[in-house]
């Protein structure tokens, strides 16, 4: 409530009423907090909850997460375990840098607790985040890492370019989301269909064996973010060829190109182009977690995503069938007091069947 009525009136005020702006200013505060630890240690003990829970072989130290984008660089990375997120994901990052869409990009629709983006995948590429994750280190978290198209990389070479990538990161990573799903890079949404998702994969998870083999460890977990937006034909089609690649998990969902459940006064808004988040994705994400289970069952644990606001949306999703969740619009809106209030629920009920 104090965030709501206060925090985020102050930060728009500042920031020119620019999402964007307000988003830049947070993450740089973020940064600069990430050097401070005494306050890092303070906000823990606020925010922090036990709940630990081992997926695809990694062990999470709670189930709500922090969801692509809101720190595409890896600017803040200490901060967010302290603000309660059990694990991060950074980017999404390209092989090549590239400065994403023209602005304005990023709209919020507060009475729909919703934001449309249509940032591009903007980011520094991936050499600059090895580099950053080599000198300042990785968080005391699980960390992911979702890696993307150059937005310039012709389609039939995009399996080189994600390999570049995935070369240059899998040593930082605890896992490797492949975005395949982004409405907002042309093209992109094609490497879901089946030959090109077969040929991408093969060739990854080959990648991710060779460099285990060079390094002496183990092959870094694969995992697949898709559109809500798929028939369930196409997306049982690309659970077949994820289970056919060894893929080791699905995140599920990115952004959606519907328009559905917006508040009428922010119908305007509304017609922005770009991917929409927040919480008129809420049942459509939940759908598309139901149907991945029961489909691919236990062979492809995912990380549920889309819409997740509440306590109640975070049991939904893991009752649906996921076994980790993450945030991103609720935690842009409402800030981190919505992280502490699901990770409490969720621990508190743990053994509810999920």
């Amino acid at each position: 409530m104090l965030f709501d009525r206060i925090a985020r009136p102050t930060l728009y005020r500042l920031g020119k009423n620019d999402p964007e702006i307000v988003h830049e200013r947070t993450v740089r505060a973020l940064a600069r907090l990430s050097g401070v630890r005494p306050a890092l240690t303070a906000l823990h003990r606020i925010y922090g909850v036990d709940d630990p829970v081992t997926v695809f072989g990694v062990r999470f130290p709670s189930r709500v997460g922090l969801a692509a984008g809101m720190d595409k660089d890896g600017k803040a990375l200490a901060a967010w375990p302290a603000l309660g997120f059990g694990f991060v994901e950074v980017g999404t990052v390209t092989r090549l840098a590239q400065p994403g869409n023209p602005a304005p990009r990023l709209f919020t629709l507060p009475r729909s607790e919703a934001v449309i983006n249509r940032m591009g995948f903007n980011n520094a590429g991936a050499e600059a985040l090895a580099t950053a994750l080599a000198r300042h280190g990785t968080p005391p978290v699980p960390l992911g890492i979702s890696i993307g198209k150059s937005k310039v990389t012709a389609i039939e070479d995009a399996v080189a370019d994600y390999q570049a990538s995935l070369r240059a990161l899998h040593t930082y990573a605890d896992y490797v989301a492949i975005n395949v799903s982004s409405p907002n890079t042309p093209g992109l949404r094609t490497l879901q269909d089946r030959g090109a998702l077969s040929e991408l994969l093969a060739e990854l998870r080959r990648t991710t064996l060779d460099l285990a083999k060079a390094h002496g460890g183990t092959a870094v977990p694969l995992l697949v973010k898709v559109a809500p937006d798929l028939t369930e034909d196409a997306l049982a089609e690309l659970l077949d060829v994820c289970g056919e690649q060894e893929v080791a998990g699905i995140i599920a969902t990115n952004t959606t190109l519907e328009r559905s459940g917006l508040d009428p006064a922010e119908a305007p808004v509304g017609k922005q182009q770009g991917g929409l988040s927040g919480k008129p994705l809420t049942e459509r994400a939940r759908d598309v977690v139901r149907f991945i289970r029961a489909e691919a069952g236990d062979q492809l644990p995912i990380i549920g995503v889309g819409g997740v606001s509440c306590p109640d949306d975070a049991e939904r999703m893991l009752a649906a069938g996921a076994s980790l969740v993450q945030l991103y619009t609720a935690f842009a809106l409402h800030g981190p007091s919505v992280v502490r209030r699901i990770n409490r629920t969720l621990a508190a009920r743990k053994g509810a069947g999920y």
